[in-house]
């Protein structure tokens, strides 16, 4: 899970570009060795989601399998090193042949897997690679839905989640060369005393010494160590602090005398994180999280990466005061976090455990206080729950390092109503506690028919994470004065429980057609989000215990088609071509105005 970089040791080569591509709505691929090479393909691009390069609604809807091909060359220098083929994601599954042998599979389409190929390249010259992929959804996946079969035979995908199921190799694909004795993965964990900072590591290496240095940005030494695990000690100190980080160079080297084995370098931050009382504590100081449920998307990419997006962004993101977002509903590539790490933003990290309420309308069901049962089912409670921890483990593994990451999200949405999803959550929530050196704060997203009498799953939270919507799926437009009152009867049904933990509005939003205008206004008018704005702000002020806000959306995206959105999901604050819509004028004059210890 180390992020691929080139050191002295270490080498890359991106074979991302334009590759050959091919659906199998037959599943027949395997049998006719199409593993071994592709015929009559199309071209496609790599990074990306294939769908929006179509202009036929079949190949943009497409569901079942689909095979991806490109050639590469291995130099015959890397003979002596480990070479490996790393995908940063593929989504929803994958199975990898290279020169028609089969190398590896992976379940799960936002985390990265990397797989050895020595075995099966030929150096110096031509080499097929071949992918062979699936994106159909069913109750055990991550993300849940089903898969439908038209009457014409043509699969269709039934999301239980709002948001387009974008396919494909969406993230970098790169050959790795590194060391036959390297450096596997690191951990470190801060503390602060005064001036100076304790960072305790643990690294997982070959045979060798290792010597650990921390460099300041101007390549200065700042503390070193040695040894597979030990303890830095960094006087004065520079914190990775909300908004003004700063980021030291951690040098790992793996030596065999004065041969240097291999090494690795990784920017990192030093920074706390607690919860206590109703505070969240960065560096001991409370923080009041001011920002967005984002979505990993954009026109024509799809989900697939975008660093010109990522840019746009972060800088939109900065001009309207906002301090912090979460990666919903799945992990973002590991270049967005780096940007939050440079950029100084607060993260909330969600594994891809949404869509666990039946239905493809949640967003109303829940509302109406639909329940479904999806934790009674037998195939959650075991192959659902096997994929989950899986991906978990990734997550952490992955981004464990990362300053900007705050907390873990555990499940967006998921089903609280029943007590069959309390042994499920209780595991999922140990597991990730077990896994993080940092034991960060752990939080899920609470559905609206999760109130605080009828959720039986909020008291494994850590932060207590609400979806409200209220003035829009319950009693919008004329009725938001009901919408009010019926939201501050939930907020005082919270406050009588006494929790002594943070909340956070981690969605609350209307939709809005940008430039849509009606006085008085209506619903999906520019001036009705605003109304509906005002009324989410002052429930959120009259309560010191909640700690943040981060709307739905930050910008709009695609979702499912269907009478409840026009051409995706308009609850964005910007639209989908990052554009202001007029209540970014309204956060941006709120959120500046806000101090960073707001109710603190």
């Amino acid at each position: 899970m180390l992020y691929p970089v080139v050191s002295r040791t270490r080498r890359i080569f991106d074979i991302c570009g334009i590759w050959k591509f091919k659906f199998d709505p037959e599943g027949k691929g395997l049998s006719e060795n199409w593993h071994s090479g592709l015929k009559d393909t199309v071209p496609m691009v790599v990074p990306a989601s294939f769908n929006d390069f179509f202009t036929d609604k079949y190949s943009r809807e497409y569901t079942g399998d689909f095979w991806y091909e490109t050639d590469f060359i291995v130099p015959e220098e890397w003979k002596g090193k480990n070479v490996a083929v790393r995908f940063d994601a593929a989504t929803h599954r994958a199975e990898v042949y290279v020169n028609g042998v089969f190398i590896t599979k992976h379940e799960g389409g936002f985390l990265p897997f990397t797989a050895n190929i020595n075995d099966a390249v030929k150096w110096n010259e031509k080499n097929k690679i071949v992918v062979h992929m699936n994106n159909e959804l069913s109750y055990e996946t991550l993300p849940a839905g089903t898969t439908k079969v038209l009457k014409n035979g043509v699969k269709m995908s039934k999301p239980f989640f709002d948001f387009f199921n974008y396919s494909g190799l969406q993230r970098p694909v790169r050959l790795i060369a590194t060391p036959k004795e390297g450096i596997c993965s690191y951990s470190l964990v801060h503390r602060i005393d005064g001036s100076t900072a304790f960072t305790d590591y643990e690294i997982k290496a070959g045979s060798g010494d290792l010597e650990v240095t921390l460099l300041d940005d101007d390549g200065n030494t700042a503390a070193e160590g040695s040894g597979a695990s030990g303890t830095l000690e960094i006087k004065n100190a520079k914190l990775w602090e909300v908004l003004n980080p700063y980021l030291y160079t951690l040098r790992i080297r793996l030596k065999s005398g004065a041969e240097i084995i291999d090494e690795y370098s990784e920017a990192v931050g030093i920074r706390t994180i607690e919860v206590k009382g109703t505070d969240i504590l960065v560096n001991g100081k409370p923080v009041y999280l001011k920002g967005f449920g984002k979505h990993e998307e954009s026109a024509l990419y799809g989900r697939g990466y975008n660093p010109a997006a990522i840019k746009r962004d972060f800088e939109l993101m900065k001009w309207i005061g906002a301090n912090s977002f979460r990666t919903a509903h799945y992990p973002y590539s590991e270049e967005i976090l780096q940007m939050a790490d440079r950029e100084g933003f607060l993260v909330i990290d969600e594994v891809a455990a949404v869509g666990f309420f039946e239905s493809i309308m949640n967003f109303l069901e829940a509302s109406s206080k639909k329940t479904t049962g999806f934790f009674t089912r037998s195939e959650v409670q075991t192959k659902t729950k096997e994929n989950h921890k899986a991906a978990l483990k990734e997550l952490i593994e992955r981004d464990k390092n990362h300053a900007c990451v705050i907390a873990w999200s555990l499940m967006n949405e998921p089903e609280t109503t029943n007590e069959a999803a309390v042994p499920y959550f209780k595991e999922i929530f140990d597991y990730a506690a077990e896994l993080d050196p940092q034991k960060r704060p752990r939080t899920f997203a609470l559905i609206m028919n999760s109130t605080p009498d009828k959720c039986f799953c909020y008291q494994f939270a850590d932060i207590i994470c609400l979806n409200r919507y209220y003035g829009w799926y319950h009693m919008g437009g004329y009725e938001i004065t009901d919408a009010k009152e019926d939201f501050i009867a939930e907020m005082n049904a919270w406050k009588e429980k006494n929790l002594n933990k943070p909340f956070i509005f981690s969605e609350f939003g209307a939709d809005t057609m940008p430039g849509l205008h009606k006085l008085p206004s209506v619903m999906w008018s520019e001036e009705y989000q605003r109304e509906y704005l005002k009324m989410q702000f002052d429930v959120f002020d009259a309560y010191d215990f909640v700690k943040g806000e981060q709307v739905w959306n930050f910008a709009d995206f695609q979702t499912t088609e269907g009478i409840m959105r026009v051409d995706g999901n308009k609850k964005g604050i910007f639209t989908r071509d990052r554009q202001p819509k007029e209540a970014a004028y309204m956060f941006k004059e709120r959120w500046e105005a806000l101090p960073r210890e707001y109710k603190s």
